[in-house]
């Protein structure tokens, strides 16, 4: 790899990039992604130009995505089959993500699985449902790492990729994310969604040596 510390490029910061993968601190309130009303303020906008500068211009190519409020680790591919390696590893569970999230109440046990099928509604709003045809299964180990007067500091490992499981299934337990209004959140000391992707292990796609990436969890979410 090409960095032994951060590089930042404009909000981003570059952890680790070589000829076949990039790896980024994302910040919250980011897009990794273009959407239909956000097309130039993004991690995938910003890291494009960043490589179209280069005297030898790279590609760019989207290997998962980390939701716009939360921050942390997220990995790109600069070739098609580095993508696909990368994903094929997110789709067999043998990539790992950790995470780190402060939620509303003092949580019971000190560590637990959620399993729930989760479908998504016409106005994008991810609900756990009943029906196993509708739904997609979603599986989530929560670990408790502090415990506050009227919240909780865990850390969470994703065992399936589904789009806001985090959030969903930790309202579904009780424990909205703090800042999370979308999913039952009744308020917002530290003005942003605290979900934090701490934690991001894979194989390289070229070399096949295991690889493990650290970001350090938000100050912030040490005071909830």
């Amino acid at each position: 790899m090409r960095y032994d510390a951060p590089v930042r490029i404009d909000k981003l910061e570059v952890i680790a990039e070589d000829d076949s993968i990039i790896v980024i601190n994302k910040p919250a309130g980011l897009l990794t992604i273009a959407t239909d009303t956000e097309k130039i303020r993004t991690a995938y906008a910003t890291l494009r130009a960043y490589l179209n500068n280069k005297k030898r211009p790279e590609k760019l190519f989207i290997v998962h995505r980390l939701d716009r409020e939360a921050s942390g680790l997220l990995v790109f591919a600069k070739t098609v089959e580095s993508k696909e390696r990368l994903q094929d590893q997110f789709k067999d569970h043998s990539a790992g993500r950790r995470y780190v999230a402060v939620v509303e109440g003092r949580v019971k046990e000190d560590a637990f699985t959620v399993r729930s099928y989760l479908a998504e509604n016409a106005a994008y709003r991810v609900y756990p449902t009943t029906h196993t045809r509708r739904g997609k299964l979603a599986i989530t180990h929560v670990k408790v790492l502090k415990r506050n007067a009227k919240t909780s500091l865990v850390e969470v490992r994703l065992e399936t990729g589904r789009k806001h499981q985090i959030r969903v299934q930790l309202a579904e337990r009780g424990h909205p994310i703090v800042g999370d209004k979308d999913y039952g959140s009744a308020w917002n000391p530290i003005r942003r969604l605290a979900l934090h992707g701490a934690q991001l292990e894979f194989r390289h796609p070229v070399t096949g040596k295991q690889m493990t990436f650290r970001s350090v969890v938000p100050k912030e979410f040490e005071k909830e």
